[in-house]
C-alpha cells in the first residue's frame, strides 16, 4: 500500500480522536476554551519541533500556513457551533463530505487525473461518510437550514485547510505549522468574543484541550506529508473519514450504540479505502 494512503489514514485517525476528546471536553467546558487551548498547545509543540528540525520555509509557505489556519479555525468554529445547537447530525456529514469533495475538485483543476478505481473509492467514501455521521432529525425547517449553513461553511473551512497544507513545500519544515496553529488561536478568540462565548481557559480545560490539540496537530502533519506521496484528492478523501473514527471511539469508550446505518457506512468506508489503495 502507498505510504501516502497510510499517512492519510493516520491523519483521519488523529482527527477523529481529536474530535472525540474535544467533544467530551466540550460537555464539561466551553467549546471555545477547548479549541483555544488545543491550538495554543499545538502551536507550542510545532514551534519547538520547528526549531529542532531543520527546514527552509519560504514566505509563501507561511502564507499558505496562515490560510490553512483560517480554514481550520473556520471549520472548527462552525462545527462546534453546530454541536452547541444540537445539530451535529446534520453538520458532521455535510462538513466531512465538503472537506473531502473540495480537495478532489481542486486537484482535478490542478491537473490530477485519478483512475476509475480511485473515483469509485472517492464517491463510495463520500456516501460512507454521510451514513456514518447522519442522524435522524425532525427539527423545524428553519433550524435545519441553519444546520446546513453551519455544515457547508465548516466543510469549506476544512477543505481550504487541506488544500493550503498541500501547497506548503516539502522542505519547509515545521515552523509554518506553528503559524497555522497560532492564527487559528487568534481567530478563535475573535469569534468567541463576537459570539459572547467564554474563551479564557480554566484549569480543568487544559488537559482536554491539550490532548485534542496535539491529536489535531498529528493529523495535520500526517496529511501534509501524505500529500507529498499521493494526490491531494485521495489524501483529502481519506483524511475526511474521521467521523467513522469518532463514532467507533464513542461506541468503545462511552458505550454509545452504532446503528445499522452507521455500520453500513463504516463498511462502505472500508471498501472505499481498499479501492483507493488499489487504484
Amino acid at each position: 500500500m502507498n505510504i501516502g494512503i497510510l499517512l492519510a489514514l493516520s491523519s483521519a485517525l488523529s482527527y477523529g480522536a481529536a474530535d472525540f476528546v474535544g467533544g467530551v471536553g466540550s460537555r464539561r467546558h466551553s467549546s471555545s476554551q477547548v479549541v483555544l487551548v488545543g491550538q495554543v498547545a499545538g502551536a507550542l509543540v510545532m514551534l519547538v519541533a520547528g526549531l529542532l528540525v531543520p527546514g527552509h520555509p519560504a514566505t509563501s509557505d507561511f502564507i499558505w500556513a496562515l490560510l490553512a489556519g483560517v480554514g481550520s479555525s473556520t471549520g472548527g468554529i462552525f462545527l462546534f457551533r453546530g454541536l452547541a445547537r444540537g445539530r451535529m447530525g446534520l453538520v458532521a456529514p455535510i462538513s466531512a463530505v465538503g472537506a473531502a469533495l473540495l480537495p478532489v475538485l481542486v486537484g482535478a483543476v490542478l491537473g490530477e487525473r485519478p483512475g476509475r478505481l480511485v473515483w469509485v473509492g472517492v464517491f463510495a467514501a463520500l456516501a460512507g461518510i454521510w451514513l456514518v455521521s447522519r442522524e435522524t432529525t425532525s427539527d423545524r425547517p428553519a433550524r435545519t437550514r441553519g444546520a446546513l449553513v453551519d455544515g457547508a461553511i465548516a466543510g469549506v473551512g476544512f477543505g481550504v485547510l487541506f488544500i493550503a497544507l498541500d501547497q506548503i513545500s516539502a522542505d519547509a519544515g515545521l515552523l509554518p505549522l506553528a503559524g497555522n496553529q497560532l492564527i487559528g488561536a487568534i481567530l478563535t478568540i475573535l469569534a468567541a468574543t463576537c459570539l459572547r462565548q467564554r474563551w479564557r481557559p480554566s484549569r480543568g480545560v487544559v488537559g482536554w484541550g491539550s490532548a485534542s490539540g496535539l491529536l489535531g496537530v498529528s493529523g495535520t502533519l500526517g496529511f501534509m506529508v501524505a500529500t507529498g506521496t499521493t494526490s491531494l484528492g485521495v489524501a483529502g478523501v481519506l483524511a475526511s473519514l474521521y467521523p467513522a473514527v469518532t463514532v467507533l471511539l464513542a461506541a468503545g469508550v462511552l458505550g454509545e450504540r452504532i446503528d445499522t446505518r452507521q455500520r453500513t457506512g463504516i463498511g462502505i468506508c472500508t471498501l472505499a479505502v481498499a479501492s483507493l489503495a488499489l487504484g
